[in-house]
């Protein structure tokens, strides 16, 4: 690579414009200085700075180096000669594994077939065969468990037991649970077609009860498992009651839902009462449906599922 030569005010000016020139980088360059600005009096810079660059050249590859290149290159003769043998054996080597084809006329024939099935235009046809038989496996299995359900129920529609005998199972539970409270109090049961309602009565009976009825809630689910679910019935709906406690907290609900159910005609808005328990709403909506100029209507999901009551 040629110098070029350029002069600046500075020395780094002059670098600058010979980096320009070479269109390299400073550390790709090569610099000679060859004459540098001098200061004067008062400060003043005289005369400008002259330098010289070029493009740094490459490293050149020892003697040596080439020595051995010019030595394999003399004996190319020979080494192509054994290479290009070589080759040929892999080549020859390689076509061995196709003469069972070329024995078989059918092979090759076979092989196109299937490359042109994977890419023929009936592999889409295929797919949405496959989608529409992915898409009825699901209905079918739907309808194979809709049969076993009616079955199921076809099964279950005469109940194994009375109703009497589950209402007994159920009072023999309660009396158990009574001793066990340490409470002294009687049970009895009423018998209407398939309802079945067993109510305690007696003295301090508010720990099976609990805060907002909760224990009873949990007490009548375990009366369910000793009497229906154990003796395998399906048909009688059985409930528990403790010290009257439904009666008065239906009673409480109904006086409740008549308050509010005279501030919603008053203001005519919606007002939404406190997540509560199915037997709760169903008492709620039994006093709004004797209320003229209000409706009532469930919202959410247990457990906070609320009652919403609404101008008519």
């Amino acid at each position: 690579m040629e110098w070029v030569e350029t002069t600046g005010k500075t020395l780094d000016e002059a670098k600058d414009l010979a980096l320009d020139r070479l269109g390299v980088a400073a550390d790709e360059a090569e610099f000679d200085v060859l004459e540098e600005p001098r200061n004067g009096l008062f400060g003043r810079v005289r005369g400008e700075a002259r330098v010289r660059a070029r493009v740094m050249p490459t490293a050149v590859r020892p003697k040596q180096e080439r020595r051995n290149r010019g030595r394999n290159q003399g004996k190319g003769g020979d080494g192509n000669r054994d290479v290009r043998g070589n080759r040929g054996n892999k080549s020859s080597g390689s076509r061995k594994p196709a003469a069972p084809q070329s024995e078989q006329p059918g092979a090759e024939t076979e092989t196109s077939t299937a490359s042109a099935s994977d890419t023929s235009p009936e592999q889409p046809s295929r797919q949405g065969e496959r989608s529409v038989r992915q898409a009825q496996r699901p209905k079918q299995s739907k309808q194979q468990k809709e049969s076993k359900r009616m079955d199921a129920q076809d099964e279950r529609t005469e109940s194994p037991v009375s109703p009497q005998e589950v209402g007994e199972a159920a009072v023999a539970f309660m009396g158990g649970l009574v001793t066990a409270f340490g409470t002294e109090s009687s049970t009895e049961l009423d018998v209407d077609d398939t309802n079945l309602e067993v109510r305690v009565t007696g003295s301090d009976l508010g720990l099976m009860v609990g805060p907002g009825g909760r224990t009873l809630v949990a007490v009548q689910d375990l009366a369910r498992v000793a009497s229906q679910r154990r003796l395998g019935d399906h048909d009688t709906r059985l409930r528990i009651d403790v010290g009257g406690y439904r009666e008065k907290r239906r009673a409480a609900l109904e006086r409740f839902a008549g308050v509010v159910a005279t501030q919603v005609i008053e203001a005519g808005d919606a007002k939404a009462l406190e997540p509560m328990s199915s037997a709760d709403r169903k008492a709620v909506h039994d006093a709004i449906v004797e209320i003229d100029g209000v409706s009532s209507h469930s919202e959410g999901d247990d457990p906070t599922r609320r009652v919403v009551i609404t101008p008519a």
